[in-house]
């Protein structure tokens, strides 16, 4: 055999499976040869699949290395490729052609002699068993790859994407381009393909060919070629391309342009339609394509190349006297007049695609703008129509017409080829450039234009209908181009048109046409204004500028605004035109003052960044202007610093808006507080880290300039002693002002303040609010008068949210040194009775603390901010106008939030794990007959309307969801079953505990804690409990007991104890059962996850699988990074709110 085989192109022939269980049957010795002749390279053999069941396969293989092979299996017949058996036999002599020695033939096959029926028996039958085990295999393993390659996430690699070891066969491609006739004198642009190894096959079907490669599918050609994405790859070049004409089949597909292309392909299916909005892309593409081909008129014109060169026509225009003698009538023939023909080359040749701005001209491709190509479609439609063109190529013009043509048609003929006049013609022609004037006058409130051509000492008014006088004979060649751009640009300035000239009564379109249309005539005509036109226009020796700055105590905020000419009391006027967006205003010499210009819009930008536009008329911020003496050129205002701040950036500056020095040293610390250097209690300098010292700064930095903040530091990072470190920073500051500090925090913390006070600042004088109501206002009098009572100067109250609330009529009639807000979420809001409480505190410093400013609404932090600093981002309507990058960079200096992960490099890590449990088989019939009930529920009323009337059903519904999830006995009374998560968690107590782990365990559902206590007890494990029930007293003494390693299991419920508890001896934390909002699990975590851990944190969640739990992670996953969206400028992600129906249907599975 001449030819040699190779394995790839056998598995090309055969295909992949057919190919891999081939070679299982060569490798088992399944094949065997009856016939074979070396000389033409016939075999005949035989395939053994099983006992009694064999395939007769019949090959030649001719010189060229073409196989045509036959088989008795009843498969060859359904498939492009060859089967398996096929595929066996060319394995097989590939092997043996590779050894040097040729295939035995079943009769001189060398068979073991000497065995028993009985042995013979049962290897032939252990034999059989193999193979079937094989096969089942082999099915098993191809139906698992189908389903990998289904499911599979990753994405496939493109057909010309190559690997770093590739081991594909790189295809040529041939891309045949061709102009199509499509309507009356139409044409689209479709593209053929051939492609191959090394010889070219045509793609017949060339739309089944590119769904077949898009969904990496082999393709049949031939016996000798099968296209496969596994073995075959393309150049990056014809890849693009590919890709490329995929797209614009689903795009046509998509917006139902797809008919003209199936017309195209059921009459000639090789072809793919290029739409004109592709056309420039891949003529791109086609121009670096390894081999192109561009063919029209039935030839092949070359490679597919873009022409940069002029248009190949070319027009002369001549003149042919009369002949000097007639033999027949010789008087008439002296009489007649002279002829003038255009004779016209090239254009019969050109194909014109006016949708594709693209011209052919034999090898040619040539872009040329839509305007000309529809020209050139009409010219030749035209002339075609003539009988003198189609025999002559020329067209008679008659001497009548011959000075319009040479005015209106040569130069349009100049734009498309060359023109060329005999010298018979230009004798006669006036050629001289185009000089335009334009003359503006003011009569009577009205603005006056007129135009003229001045071509030499020719004149010509535009408006005349009479024509040009020249000599007799004379032809004025005029630029017919230049004067069409002039007059269309006349005729965009609303001009009323008289036979003299033009004239405008309405100042906006006066004043359109002074400061926009007349620029952009300037560059085509000669403008001659007179001193009325003039007085119009405002031409300032500068431009307008907005200085910017503080009065020394940083109390307000001064603006001066300089416009060069005009007075004081004016540029209150042009601020109020400004601020009604006019584009322009009429000053009382009736000069026009153009508004539209970039430093007008950055002033009223800043100004109404600012809000000074909003809250009052602009002339409430004047400085003393009736009592001083009116100046010229400059207006000064003022506003409270605190209420302009939120337009304050050192971005908004430039040589339109221009900072002072005070203001921009105060932006500076507000950027860099730790400038300011303000001194820390010497007792408390060793123990802050360095970002704790920072945010110390902040405060002082705030506080100086009269600012409330919000530090918004990771749960576990010490907001609490920074907050110490303030207050005892300006202790004298308290004592002298005979106003206190007040704490509020949730109930749960007043005493761990109380204690880390004692703790960090033992010298303060604190009361802590609690007790009876008596109790309460005895200690809140004593606090507040302190000249009343014996007993010390109080610096420090301390009290919850609900006791401030009961509480509110002594506190808010006081007024306080600093106010501090803990867990400041707790008002998120702002309609609650507690946000409404703590809005009504008088301090003169404000600060809120929250490792949580945001959980599911940007809202939440306008609520927090607007107690603290309720100027910086104004109502709740205007912030609803603020987009999110806006909010970004306002807050940006007054909410300090870090990280634990970028601060605290010596944290131990916190690893996150999800175990997932399926529920008992009671739980799911339980779990499932609830779920319907649910479904069939929330099927009734969901809609936009009812969503918010029936969430709390519906929320109700999903809490019994998850608690069926937890244990059913949590509300099904009388159940005797178990919870598969419940016996999940005491295998993994167990485990813990052996292994010296230290647990927290979290539930929202303090019934279910008592379950899980009550199972611990059984197994005599001791633990602590803290729920909402727990004293207030009692909870930091069971934290620290905790802590001191007395117990190693704490249960807690989430809400009573998921903030503000240090349990740093803890090293694993259970949450038992998942929360809507991830923040809420966090903070739960960050109980342990602090600083002061010495040891790895374990945060396990437990999840029923299959189950409204599954949905609740993938939606907390979606609110994870809200924050980072706003607090950190991150993701570009709505803001969650309350569920929504379509969050409620995604849960619900419906």
């Amino acid at each position: 055999m001449s030819t040699e085989l190779h394995l790839p192109t056998i598995e090309l022939w055969c295909g992949k499976t057919a190919f891999a269980k081939g070679k299982s049957y060569y490798r088992n010795g399944k094949v065997s040869f009856i016939q074979y002749d070396q000389s033409s390279s016939v075999y005949q053999a035989i395939v053994h699949i099983r006992a009694k069941l064999t395939e007769q396969v019949s090959l030649n293989i001719d010189e060229e290395g073409e196989v045509y092979a036959q088989c008795t299996c009843p498969s060859l017949s359904s498939y492009d490729h060859y089967c398996q058996h096929i595929a066996a036999v060319l394995i097989h002599i590939y092997y043996a052609h590779q050894q040097g020695i040729v295939p035995i033939l079943i009769e001189s096959a060398v068979k073991p002699q000497g065995l028993s029926i009985e042995l013979q028996q049962e290897i032939d039958h252990q034999q059989e068993a193999e193979q079937l085990i094989q096969q089942q295999h082999a099915d098993a393993a191809q139906l698992t790859q189908h389903l990998l390659s289904l499911f599979a996430d990753k994405k496939q690699r493109p057909s010309g994407s190559r690997a770093y070891f590739e081991t594909r066969t790189t295809l040529q491609v041939e891309w045949i381009c061709k102009p199509i006739a499509y309507g009356n004198r139409q044409y689209r642009i479709g593209i053929e393909m051939k492609i191959g190894p090394k010889r070219l096959y045509i793609v017949q079907q060339v739309i089944e060919f590119l769904e077949h490669v898009k969904r990496r599918e082999s393709y049949y050609f031939s016996k000798a070629f099968t296209y496969d994405p596994e073995l075959h790859s393309f150049t990056r070049t014809d890849d693009r391309l590919i890709q490329h004409l995929l797209d614009i089949m689903q795009e046509e597909q998509q917006y139902g342009s797809w008919e003209s292309q199936g017309v195209v392909a059921r009459q000639n299916p090789r072809l793919l339609l290029i739409p004109a909005s592709h056309w420039q892309e891949i003529l791109q593409e086609l121009s670096q394509a390894s081999s192109t081909v561009l063919e029209h008129t039935g030839q092949q014109w070359g490679a597919v190349v873009s022409s940069e060169e002029a248009l190949p026509i070319q027009f002369e225009l001549d003149r042919h006297e009369p002949l000097s003698a007639d033999p027949i009538n010789p008087l008439q023939s002296l009489s007649a007049p002279p002829r003038y023909e255009l004779h016209v080359e090239g254009l019969e040749h050109l194909i014109v695609m006016e949708w594709y701005e693209t011209v052919i001209s034999y090898s040619q491709i040539i872009h040329v703008p839509e305007n000309e190509c529809q020209r050139l479609s009409e010219l030749q439609s035209v002339l075609q129509a003539s009988p003198q063109y189609r025999t002559h190529q020329t067209m008679t013009i008659p001497e009548e017409q011959l000075e319009p043509f040479i005015e209106q048609v040569i130069p349009g003929l100049m734009t498309l080829g060359q023109v060329h006049m005999t010298r018979a013609v230009s004798e006669y022609i006036v050629r001289t450039p185009l000089q335009a004037r334009l003359y503006l006058d003011r009569v009577r409130d009205r603005l006056l234009a007129g135009l003229e051509f001045q071509y030499g000492q020719v004149t010509i008014n535009p408006l005349d209908m009479q024509g040009t006088q020249l000599p007799e004979g004379q032809i004025l060649l005029r630029d017919g181009k230049q004067e069409e751009e002039i007059m269309m640009l006349l005729d965009e300035g609303s001009f009323v048109q008289t036979e003299g000239g033009y004239f405008l009564t309405d100042e906006d379109a006066e004043y359109e046409f002074l400061y926009h249309l007349l620029p952009r005539l300037e560059k085509w005509v000669e403008v001659y204004a007179t001193s009325a036109v003039k007085a119009k226009l405002y031409n300032p020796l500068s431009a307008p500028k907005l200085k910017v700055n503080t009065d020394p105590r940083h109390d307000w905020l001064e603006l001066t605004l300089e416009l060069d000419g005009i007075a004081e009391s004016q540029i209150i006027e042009v601020l109020n035109s400004l601020k009604e967006q006019r584009r322009y205003h009429r000053l009382p010499n009736g000069s026009l003052l153009p508004l539209e210009q970039q430093e007008f819009r950055k002033i009223i930008a800043f100004i109404q960044q600012t809000g000074m536009a909003k809250s009052m008329p602009l002339d409430q911020y004047l400085i003393d202007l009736e009592s001083s003496e009116e100046q010229t050129g400059q207006l000064k205002m003022r506003m409270p610093l605190m209420q302009g701040l939120a337009g304050l950036d050192q971005e908004s500056q430039d040589e339109s808006v221009q900072f002072g020095k005070s203001l921009r040293l105060l932006l500076e610390n507000m950027r860099n507080p730790d400038l300011r250097e303000e001194a820390v209690p010497e007792h408390l300098a060793p123990i802050l880290r360095d970002y704790q010292q920072y945010g110390y700064q902040w405060m002082r930095t705030l506080a100086h300039y009269g600012f409330g903040g919000i530090l918004a530091d990771d749960m576990g990072l010490g907001k609490t002693l920074q907050s110490i470190t303030f207050l005892a920073s300006v202790l004298s500051d308290i004592r002298q002002s005979g106003k206190p500090a007040l704490i509020v925090t949730p109930a749960s913390l007043m005493y761990n303040w109380q204690h880390e006070i004692r703790r960090f600042a033992p010298e303060m004088n604190i009361c802590l609010i609690d007790g009876t109501k008596t109790e309460r206002n005895r200690r809140w009098y004593q606090s507040l008068n302190p000249q009343t009572s014996d007993q010390p100067v109080v610096d420090v109250i301390i009290t919850s949210y609900p006791l401030l609330r009961r509480d509110l009529e002594q506190a808010h009639h006081s007024s306080f040194h600093t106010l501090i807000l803990d867990e400041a979420q707790t008002f998120k809001n702002d309609l609650t009775q507690v946000a409404r409480a703590v809005k009504q505190i008088q301090a003169q410093y404000r600060f809120a603390l929250t490792g949580t400013p945001i959980e599911n609404s940007i809202y939440e932090l306008w609520a927090i901010m607007h107690v603290v600093f309720p100027q910086l981002l104004g109502d709740k309507k205007s912030f609803a106008d603020l987009s999110k990058e806006v909010v970004a960079k306002r807050i940006r200096p007054f909410v300090l939030r870090r990280l634990k992960k970028d601060v605290l490099k010596e944290l131990p890590d916190k690893q996150e794990h999800m175990l997932v449990s399926e529920l008992l088989p009671e739980q799911k019939k339980l779990y499932a007959a609830y779920l319907a009930r649910l479904q069939q529920d929330a099927l009734k009323h969901l809609n936009d309307k009812a969503v918010p009337q029936n969430k709390i059903k519906i929320l109700a519904g999903l809490t019994r969801l998850r608690q069926l999830c937890c244990h059913p006995a949590l509300f099904i009374q009388q159940y005797q079953g178990g919870s598969a998560k419940l016996e999940q968690l005491l295998e993994i107590v167990e485990e813990s505990l052996d292994a010296g782990k230290r647990l927290l365990i979290f539930s929202q559902f303090t019934e279910m804690l008592g379950i899980i206590g009550r199972e611990l007890q059984q197994a005599q494990v001791p633990y602590f409990n803290l729920d909402g029930s727990t004293p207030v007293a009692e909870r930091v003494e069971l934290c620290n007991r905790y802590n001191e390693g007395e117990r190693d299991i704490f249960l807690i419920s989430l809400k009573a104890g998921g903030t503000g508890l240090n349990l740093t001896g803890a090293d694993t934390v259970i949450l038992y059962d998942l929360w809507w909002n991830p923040a809420v699990e966090e903070q739960a975590a960050d109980r342990a996850h602090r600083m002061g851990q010495q040891n790895t944190v374990q945060v396990i969640r437990l999840i029923a699988q299959g189950t409204v739990e599954d949905k609740m992670y993938e939606l907390q996953q979606t609110k994870k990074h809200l924050i980072d969206e706003v607090i950190q400028a991150g993701n570009d992600q709505p803001a969650l709110t309350a569920l929504t129906e379509k969050e409620i249907r995604q849960i619900l599975m419906i």
